[in-house]
């Protein structure tokens, strides 16, 4: 079975590091772990590698996160993977920073990354992690807050979990969505 793994950020030196760009630190994280090379190709950086009998697509969009839904559909119809096989890994500003929760669906939350892709894919029906990133800015900062970087305590943090989203990406692809939400959305 093959699975699109999707991690959402903006591309450029700008971002590295940024709370938005989460997903692609996860992303660099497991490919890293995993062994696969990144290679620059059409609407993203992509990574190909296995978890026992899982192929993984993995995906860094090149699109920018506002129009991010247009890689996720273009390596969809590429690699002929269904929605039910698609993970996208994305921040949020609803939990505290470090707090990990896996979804099958559900609205994008105000989060344009995930706008854009159900609108391209049109629906909301794929499964997501969101790493929480706070919400500790004041009234009006919230586009300073996540292009921002994390405090040195929060990286930490963040690093910590990095490991722990990867078991979650490789247990949603050899268990399936339920089981890996029953067992981490718990912790």
């Amino acid at each position: 079975m093959k699975y699109l793994i999707v991690g959402l950020g903006n591309i450029g030196s700008e971002y590295v590091g940024t709370r938005h760009n989460i997903g692609f630190r996860v992303m660099d994280a497991f490919a890293a772990k995993q062994g696969a090379e990144w290679s620059d190709k059409r609407y993203g950086f992509i990574a190909k590698t296995r978890v026992k009998s899982a192929e993984l697509i993995l995906l860094k969009p090149t699109t920018y996160m506002n129009l991010s839904g247009q890689a996720v559909r273009y390596w969809t119809q590429q690699e002929k993977i269904p929605v039910e096989r698609i993970l996208v890994i994305v921040d949020d500003l609803s939990l505290p920073v470090g707090k990990i929760r896996m979804r099958g669906s559900g609205s994008a939350g105000g989060h344009n990354g995930l706008k854009n892709i159900e609108s391209c894919m049109m629906t909301q029906n794929y499964a997501r992690i969101k790493f929480g990133i706070g919400n500790e800015f004041p009234k009006g900062t919230q586009i300073d807050f996540v292009l921002g970087q994390f405090s040195e305590e929060d990286n930490k943090l963040v690093d910590e979990k990095l490991d722990y989203v990867g078991e979650m990406i490789k247990s949603y692809c050899l268990q399936g969505l339920e089981r890996t939400m029953n067992q981490y959305n718990k912790k």
